[in-house]
């Protein structure tokens, strides 16, 4: 039976920044989904958020760079609610080690790439061909697509070139499936976080806690995973209907060309 309310699918969902989104969102009246890969702990937590926030909620595990595991992942998802409203392609990988481009291994390189623009690539073509199912049902009904991206998708890091070249390809999968799907009243859209307190970042915290107060961002900040699951909740909520293969930068101001 279908749910009578939006059900997101967040991909990463456990923790950080797609932990933000599930919670965000929820209490923007969506039922969720909630993917991860480890930590089932973690997981678990993020769902009693949702929970707490009266919606209903799915642990999902899945790897989204297995083909099996993402199949499951719909069927699950279709099974526990029969709708999909707003996927977010959140989950990601840094690289397995920092070093010198010329130095990278190709494991890494082979992981990165599968985890951040693989999964995401197939997981929304599959995604993109359940809601063309929906739409021909439903008129009226929003759905959106939103990738994860980064500021790395334009800004050269080379002791990770894997996760750069990643989510450089990202952006364009963001104009491909928009392209592709705006026949069918679908928006694709992207949010380019900046620098973000989360696991991924916790390494180098030292590093950016100096940089940013020198002012590599105008707004001498760190960002946290709420400004990212604000951005989304405004693309999803109705007041970008007309807006697909946009870019929204949650960067503190990191974009801006300054002399």
């Amino acid at each position: 039976m279908e749910s009578s309310s939006p059900v997101a699918l967040i991909t990463g969902a456990s923790r950080g920044i797609g932990r933000g989104i599930a919670l965000e969102l929820a209490g923007a009246g969506y039922d969720i989904v909630v993917n991860y890969t480890t930590r089932p702990e973690a997981a678990a937590e993020t769902a009693h958020g949702v929970e707490e926030r009266g919606r209903r909620v799915l642990i999902a595990r899945a790897d989204v760079a297995s083909r099996e595991d993402r199949e499951s992942m719909i069927a699950e998802t279709r099974e526990a609610f029969g709708r999909i409203d707003v996927l977010v392609n959140n989950a990601a990988l840094s690289s397995l080690v920092r070093v010198d481009i010329l130095d990278a291994p190709e494991e890494s390189f082979d992981r990165v790439l599968a985890v951040n623009l693989k999964g995401p690539f197939f997981l929304t073509q599959a995604v993109g061909r359940w809601m063309v199912e929906i739409r021909k049902r439903d008129r009226a009904r929003r759905l959106h697509i939103v990738n994860i991206s980064s500021i790395s998708e334009y800004t050269a890091s080379v002791l990770r070139g894997d996760y750069c070249v990643a989510k450089a390809g990202l952006g364009m999968l963001t104009q491909l499936f928009a392209d592709s799907l705006a026949p069918h009243s679908i928006c694709v859209n992207e949010v380019r976080p900046g620098i973000i307190a989360t696991d991924m970042t916790a390494g180098v915290k030292e590093k950016y806690d100096r940089l940013i107060a020198e002012g590599l961002t105008p707004l001498r900040r760190w960002g946290q995973p709420e400004d990212v699951a604000r951005a989304v909740r405004a693309l999803v909520g109705g007041d970008f209907d007309f807006t697909t293969g946009a870019a929204i930068d949650v960067d503190g101001g990191f974009h801006i060309r300054r002399l």
